[in-house]
């Protein structure tokens, strides 16, 4: 029996090369591999596009979109990892632990689209809670993102590790404060939300690891206890193997975003004040990994029929 072929169109860059890490050396897969001197030639994309069981979009947003008009083969499938889709309907969303039956969505679709970093931190949290009404759909949420360098993608790698001149490098930097980051739509639509939320990134000096905080006042959400949050956030996610939600009693006093880099692993914190009317939830996960490159090798591994992990 033959092995599915993947095709990482884009495997130059950040993204790419991280799900080419963690494809190297299986034998369950063929990776097909573009002449580096044909990388931007349609032609030569096309032929691996639609030779591909299922092909992995590691691209700019508009190179994305050629990238699905290239692909005429219609038994060739596509996992994209840019911001192209995620909110088309045509996609399914990459997030398996979303919803129940979200990995069997995956599996059998054509077209699915990774999520982004921030937002899988974000949707993560407000998903749940938003289903169960402890945060209802027109909340004015405020977001709080913090990411290694590696973020940013390929620009901002050489920033920090080449360019010292680049008006991007600098220990901690705040950015987007037009406040229209790319991942807000998906957050919103994923997430729950019909107000658009306040979501100010930041990226700092490391090199990868992230966290993602909310802020809640309680007195604004009638009912909503610290408890009843964990309780939801534990019950929704039960049982996942990459998302653990920890006990109140063993949250860290400092959270350090790099604590789970070069795993797929996502992590969700309840942080209560004294007087339990304040809450600030938190997401820390690899921006590489289960934001990026990890998770999209899980949906791959999904949409092959294999095991998740």
């Amino acid at each position: 029996m033959s092995r599915p072929r993947v095709f990482i169109d884009g495997e130059a860059g950040t993204t790419g090369l991280q799900i080419r890490s963690r494809l190297a050396g299986r034998s369950d897969i063929e990776l097909l591999s573009i002449d580096p001197a044909r990388r931007k030639d349609p032609a030569a994309r096309a032929e691996l596009l639609n030779a591909a069981d299922v092909s992995i979009l590691c691209l700019h947003d508009d190179a994305a979109r050629e990238a699905v008009t290239l692909t005429t083969n219609p038994t060739s499938r596509l996992l994209d990892a840019s911001t192209a889709h995620r909110v088309n309907p045509a996609w399914v969303f990459g997030f398996p632990e979303l919803l129940p039956e979200q990995p069997e969505r995956i599996r059998t679709a054509r077209y699915v689209a990774n999520p982004g970093c921030y937002s899988t931190g974000a949707i993560s949290m407000l998903a749940p809670l938003t289903t169960a009404g402890l945060i209802p759909a027109d909340f004015p949420a405020s977001i709080q993102g913090y990411s290694g360098y590696t973020g940013g993608g390929r620009a901002l790698v050489d920033a920090h590790e080449q360019d010292l001149a680049h008006p991007m490098r600098g220990a901690f930097l705040s950015y987007a404060l037009g406040l229209n980051h790319k991942h807000i739509p998906e957050t919103m639509r994923y997430g729950g939300l019909s107000r658009t939320p306040v979501f100010t990134p930041n990226v700092g000096a490391w090199a990868q690891g992230m966290t993602v905080t909310i802020p809640l006042h309680l007195n604004e959400l009638a009912g909503t206890t610290p408890d009843a949050l964990h309780a939801t956030l534990s019950a929704h996610y039960a049982g996942q193997r990459y998302v653990r939600v920890v006990a109140m009693s063993d949250n860290p006093e400092l959270l350090d975003p790099q604590t789970l880099n070069g795993t797929n692993d996502l992590e969700l914190f309840v942080y209560p004040s004294a007087d339990a009317q304040r809450v600030v939830l938190a997401a820390r996960l690899d921006n590489l990994g289960k934001g990026a490159g990890g998770a999209a090798v899980q949906n791959l591994n999904l949409m092959l029929g294999l095991a998740e992990e």
